[in-house]
């Protein structure tokens, strides 16, 4: 009889609860303000493996999107917040704010809003993790 299939088992026990999600209670906040065609601000530094909370702010009375497809990628998700991002980027209609938790990872990524001509007109930026 092999305990191998033991030691497995034990093994991804362990790793499981190793992996548990980040306390973002005590995780800073850094708010980002999408109003007509900019970010502000448009560099966003952070740092890497330390959780924050993205405060994304439609001020404007149309629709934006905080579309930054390598950095999430490349980012963990706050489990509640996963369902916030599609396709690399987070909605928010005219008034509506999100937020949500991550940790980062090392990198320098490029951020825009999607919409049509909306880059064209200056709504780009870019997020630098240290």
């Amino acid at each position: 009889m092999s305990r191998l299939p033991i030691v497995a088992a034990v093994a991804l026990l362990s790793s499981s609860a190793l992996a548990q999600e980040p306390d973002f209670s005590a995780a800073p906040q850094v708010t980002v303000t999408l109003s007509s065609f900019k970010f502000a601000p448009a560099s966003i530094h952070l740092r890497a493996g330390q959780p924050v909370v993205l405060h994304l702010v439609n001020d404007a009375g149309g629709g934006h999107n905080f579309s930054a497809p390598e950095f999430f990628a490349a980012s963990s998700i706050r489990e509640q917040d996963k369902g916030l991002v599609y396709m690399g980027g987070i909605e928010l209609r005219g008034g509506q704010s999100k937020e949500i938790g991550l940790v980062p990872r090392k990198g320098s990524y490029k951020l825009r809003c999607t919409h049509t001509m909306h880059t064209m007109l200056g709504m780009k930026g870019d997020i630098v993790v240290d």
